[in-house]
């Protein structure tokens, strides 16, 4: 099980790469590549070159012109990808879902007891929002922003995730591993508290916070709540 961002960072390159796979491969009737490993690539420059738009001067603001000057493909090269902004969304959002559910039912489903997977979507969730922030922080900034179709999927992601830790807090009670409480509300604040790692990143820096240290601190407060109990060796 992970313990440390270093060691969840060694591993993440490819997970990315995995995920722009999937998308790929989700996508055949948009994307007009096909060459699988020429179109990953560029789908990862260009997911990357939009996050770092996004986040310099705001999805709205950017262009496709500026899109091809920061990714280094030509408008057209684009145009094999996406048609407009609305595929440049979809594209977006669909790739950070895609690694989010990918990442985190790796790491739950490397461990059997309900504290362990506990700590492991919590981990997976923090070092995976430190290392792609700016999706994170484009999926809850932009997305109120976004026509409808592409809001309800950054709240069905949202709760994706949250839903996830549900169903492991439900598992560890009936296993009494846990104590009784309501798993719903518990999930929820679990939710807004690794939610408010990449919300407000500049804090925790001001505090000198790394990322394993808060991971840490979510699982302990989680463990207290809940009484849980530590794995048998």
């Amino acid at each position: 099980m992970i313990q440390d961002f270093e060691s969840f960072k060694a591993e993440f390159n490819l997970s990315k790469v995995e995920a722009c796979q999937a998308l790929y491969r989700q996508n055949t009737d948009r994307i007009r590549i096909k060459k699988e490993h020429v179109a990953v690539a560029n789908l990862v420059r260009i997911i990357d070159s939009t996050l770092r738009l996004a986040r310099a001067k705001g999805f709205h603001a950017m262009s496709l012109r500026d899109l091809s000057a920061d990714s280094g493909l030509s408008i057209g090269g684009l145009y094999a990808y996406l048609r407009s902004k609305d595929d440049l969304v979809h594209l977006v959002q669909l790739h950070g879902m895609l690694l989010t559910r990918r990442t985190l039912h790796e790491y739950i489903g490397r461990v059997s007891h309900p504290r362990q997977r506990l700590h492991a979507a919590i981990r997976a969730h923090v070092y995976l929002s430190e290392l792609m922030q700016p999706w994170f922080y484009f999926s809850f900034m932009e997305a109120r922003n976004l026509p409808p179709r592409y809001r309800q999927e950054a709240v069905a992601n949202e709760r994706e995730v949250e839903d996830i830790i549900h169903d492991i807090i439900v598992d560890g009670i009936a296993r009494q591993a846990f104590g009784t409480v309501d798993a719903r509300l518990v999930a929820s604040l679990s939710k807004a508290m690794m939610q408010d790692w990449y919300l407000k990143r500049r804090k925790y820096r001001d505090y000198d916070v790394g990322p394993t240290a808060y991971a840490d601190l979510i699982c302990s407060v989680l463990d207290r709540y809940l009484g849980a109990e530590a794995a048998p060796a």
